[in-house]
């Protein structure tokens, strides 16, 4: 399974590490994923989620039904 967010699309995106001699390694800045579950009344059933704290926060201010209808027609929700 793949750390990308299932809402918002968001995934893991590649940096550098900065010692204290300046010396720059690249890293790895992965995605804050959360899995959550959400009762959709209007099908009647419960959807398990693997999405992003900001996502959770969308879902907070817009609902579940209208963020889950927004994520299909962008592509990112395949259900």
């Amino acid at each position: 399974m793949s750390r990308v967010c299932e809402i918002t699309g968001k995934k893991a995106i590649v940096g550098n590490k900065v010692s204290h001699s300046n010396a720059k390694t690249k890293r790895k800045f992965n995605v804050n994923l959360q899995v959550k579950k959400f009762f959709l009344p209007e099908e009647n059933k419960w959807v398990t989620l693997r999405l992003s704290t900001s996502a959770l926060r969308t879902i907070t201010k817009n609902g579940i039904t209208a963020v889950i209808k927004e994520a299909k027609e962008q592509g990112f929700l395949k259900k």
